[in-house]
């Protein structure tokens, strides 16, 4: 298939369609800048241009508030969860909850920023160091249960309505995520897994994603969030599938399905 590999840090974009409109019948976006990938793909859209992810796809995945309020909307279990807007409404919020909780930004990735919060004072020290730097993503306050996972999360790769492979990512660290250090191994696809992690996947658009699970103490799996730009190394290592494969199957699918429909128009 013919394809062109496109550089954002080059690219500028009329918000009335260019050239890229009726030039490509879809756009795989792998921009690993958040807010970068939003813009891109909200103009790509606004064309009408097919991408995956789409841009709804990836605000919601992008933003942990949205990501649980769709899952929640979906009757999907996942850790309990609040979202506060001061400070005051934060602490009430951890104290029923019950210690520990985790606080996130409700944007962010990589396991970066994440902070475990054990008792009163040191929820009172982070909500202050968040108030204190200041900006959109330290105004609101994403509080969620500790779930006290064995040593490991489970991430699964979905592509489409397909998925592709499961793995336990694994630390002595309470972060299981590969960019801090865990160690990836190969995961059995269960039938609860395959069909949790295709649910979640749904429930926020659909696409090529990566659906993070934990479980919990009775060994019950939560999702906890949904990637829109997953990465994929540590997986190479374990899996027997060829996941950039999968992938690229799935965008030139789309693309096929996409120039088929322009001819009968």
């Amino acid at each position: 298939m013919d394809f062109d590999r496109l550089d954002e840090e080059k690219l500028f974009l009329y918000f009335h369609a260019n050239g890229l409109a009726q030039k490509y019948g879809v756009i795989w976006s792998r921009v690993i800048s958040h807010t970068r990938a939003l813009y891109l793909l909200s103009v790509l859209n606004g064309w009408g241009l097919r991408t995956v992810n789409d841009y709804p796809t990836v605000l919601t995945c992008g933003d942990k508030v949205l990501t649980t309020q769709a899952l929640a909307r979906h009757g999907l279990p996942t850790p309990r969860t609040a979202v506060a807007f001061g400070v005051e409404a934060a602490l009430e919020a951890i104290e029923e909850i019950g210690y520990p909780v985790v606080l996130k930004p409700a944007v962010g990735s990589w396991g970066r920023l994440l902070s475990r919060v054990n008792d009163r004072e040191t929820a009172e020290a982070v909500l202050a160091h968040k108030v204190a730097l200041g900006g959109p993503g330290h105004s609101v306050f994403y509080i969620q249960e500790y779930v006290p996972k064995p040593g490991r999360d489970v991430r699964v790769l979905v592509v489409g309505d397909e998925v592709v492979y499961a793995i336990y990512r694994r630390s002595v660290h309470w972060i299981t995520n590969t960019a801090r250090g865990a160690e990836s191994a190969l995961c059995p696809l269960t039938p609860d897994i395959v069909t949790l992690a295709l649910s979640a996947a749904r429930a926020v658009g659909g696409g090529i994603l990566a659906v993070d699970l934990l479980e919990d103490a009775d060994g019950r799996l939560l999702v906890s969030e949904v990637n829109h730009t997953p990465e994929f190394r540590g997986a190479m290592q374990v899996v027997d599938a060829d996941i950039a494969g999968k992938m690229a199957d799935y965008v030139i699918q789309l693309a096929a399905g996409n120039i088929c429909r322009a001819a009968a128009g």
